[in-house]
């Protein structure tokens, strides 16, 4: 009897797996006319886990294709413009010139933002800071595309400029982004005019206006999670401020205020979806016979996420509407008459605010940034004679600049003594894992090419943050229980770290016959763009960092 078990299971473990293997034979490579690439800022795997469960929406079609449920940002400075500068450039931020989303110039003394252009303008205010995507130094899987097929379109949509720029880089045919008050922007060249660069968007643009106008946004529980979400309510103190996690927030009273919490809030993300669904069938987007591309960063969870924090109740309804009205937005896709590759990433990922994790038992403390750097620049001073503050911390004190008396470039000699004095004092921190100088970690060798991003040492993941000229001259790793962020009034949660809560996102393929496929080993996202390249026919150039994994089981990219 026991024979006859062990041979009967035998042969239905064969007949099991020969299913399989028949399936994945049998599925077809996606063969798409429309490549649309979703950002979801500050997505981070834990938060794609936490919600998978409750998904009934667009979140659950995009996890029944390929599920990538362990992607890496796997550089260590994990901020909005470097993660997005990775997605579809096939390099880490030491490639794509976008070390941080501002950075110290030492020839001006003042701090830049990580896409500032001043040989442009915004469309929506001339006076405004002007962004383009000149500061990015790789070129994007929408640029290989238009450089072997001039016809194919690319558009780029985001609630930030940063989103829209770098997922669609140099050659797109439009970048837009959501400007409370204004609706939808973007940059203009000199030579062009405002209102032939916002053409695409001019009618969207005054629907919105008028949409919001006859219906405010109201931000309170969508029904179908209210008691899911509202379960979640609880008081808090944060920065010396006690408040309520809860839905509706307290209403605002100023104008600058009421678009402040309204740009914090889903709506967001569902007039994000909106434009890009309108732009894909203005310009019918996959309809023709070569390969348009749309790049979509939604902005909600990342505003939501420092604001509120990532686990309470305004997170969950967050993930709950994005899940929606991704679903709307796919269900769109339908009118494509070509075939469709959808990708979902983040660019960072993210934690909860240190004062709950501190709550259920992580030890998570603040490191006030201000305090912090002062205490340290007045040892160096003391310890050194100096007459000026040597370091400058604008961007956040996990890259430090060395400057001289005029907050300028120091002298060789300076800046090489206040570097040895300012790590030794740095590395007895408690709060500090690593501190490295920027010059040291320029001459280490890179991590193998098949190293996963997983096993990386902190020196490896710093070495790919930094880009010369831009990257401070010391760079520290804190503790992954120590959180540099100063809470406020809109703002108690963070992210940034080379730690895991920080790096890993989900990263999902899907398409109209995809086969369910769950893939637990790690993803860098710097694969993503060499993937859809492969799937598209397009070849990355030869000094990307990623490489093109098959998505057809079994089959080559």
């Amino acid at each position: 009897m026991k024979t006859m078990l062990t041979r009967g299971a035998l042969a239905a473990a064969l007949a099991t797996t020969v299913a399989a293997t028949a399936t994945f034979a049998a599925e077809s490579k996606p063969d798409p006319r429309l490549v649309v690439v979703i950002s979801v800022d500050q997505f981070s795997a834990n938060l794609y886990a936490q919600h998978r469960p409750e998904f009934v929406g667009g979140l659950k079609t995009l996890s029944q294709g390929i599920v990538y449920p362990n992607g890496y940002q796997s550089h260590a400075f994990t901020e909005t413009c470097p993660g997005h500068s990775t997605l579809l450039t096939g390099k880490h931020p030491n490639k794509t010139g976008i070390s941080a989303n501002d950075w110290y110039d030492r020839a001006t003394g003042k701090t830049v933002y990580c896409l500032a252009d001043p040989t442009v303008t915004l469309a929506d205010d001339p006076k405004g800071r002007a962004v383009s995507p000149a500061n990015m130094v790789a070129t994007t899987y929408g640029d290989w595309l238009k450089a072997v097929s001039p016809t194919s379109r690319v558009f780029g949509v985001s609630g930030k400029d940063r989103g829209a720029i770098t997922m669609s880089g140099h050659r797109a045919d439009g970048q837009f982004w959501y400007q409370p008050g204004f609706g939808f922007t973007t940059w203009v060249a000199p030579g062009q005019s405002p209102q032939e660069r916002l053409k695409p968007v001019a009618g969207f643009n005054a629907r919105l206006a008028a949409d919001l106008k006859a219906h405010p946004f109201t931000w309170d529980y969508a029904k179908a999670s209210a008691k899911r979400c509202k379960a979640l309510e609880a008081d808090y103190e944060t920065g010396g401020r006690q408040w309520r996690a809860a839905l509706p927030i307290p209403a605002a009273t100023s104008a600058a205020d009421k678009q402040r919490d309204l740009y914090a809030s889903p709506y967001t993300d569902q007039v994000t979806l909106e434009l890009a669904q309108r732009l894909r069938e203005t310009y019918g987007l996959g309809d023709g016979p070569q390969v348009d591309l749309l790049t979509i960063s939604l902005s909600a969870t990342d505003f939501i996420g420092h604001r509120y924090g990532t686990r309470g109740p305004e997170m969950c309804d967050q993930i709950a509407r994005l899940d929606d009205r991704l679903g709307v937005f796919l269900k769109s896709l339908d009118k494509v008459k070509g075939g469709v590759l959808v990708v979902l990433a983040a660019d960072h990922g993210g934690a909860d605010f240190a004062e709950r994790l501190a709550g259920e038992g992580y030890g998570f403390e603040r490191v006030i940034g201000k305090p912090w750097i002062a205490k340290l620049n007045a040892q160096l001073r003391a310890d050194l004679g100096l007459g000026w503050d040597p370091l400058v911390a604008d961007g956040g004190i996990d890259q430090i600049y060395v400057v001289g008396p005029d907050r300028k470039t120091p002298s060789i000699t300076d800046r090489a003594r206040v570097t040895a004095a300012a790590l030794a004092l740095i590395n007895k921190d408690p709060a500090v894992a690593e501190a490295f100088d920027s010059n040291a970690v320029f001459t280490l060798a890179p991590a193998p090419a098949d190293a996963s991003p997983e096993e990386l040492s902190v020196a490896e993941r710093v070495r790919r943050s930094a880009y010369p000229g831009r990257v401070g001259d010391i760079l520290i790793a804190f503790k992954p229980n120590r959180v540099p962020a100063t809470a406020g009034a809109t703002y108690v949660s963070t992210h940034g770290s080379p730690w895991d809560y920080d790096r890993r996102v989900p990263i999902l393929f899907w398409w109209k016959g995809a086969t369910p496929h769950e893939r637990v080993l790690p993803l860098d996202t710097v694969d993503i763009a060499p993937t859809v390249a492969g799937a598209t026919g397009v070849k990355p150039p030869a000094d990307i960092d990623g490489v093109c994994r098959p998505l057809a089981y079994g089959q080559a990219c």
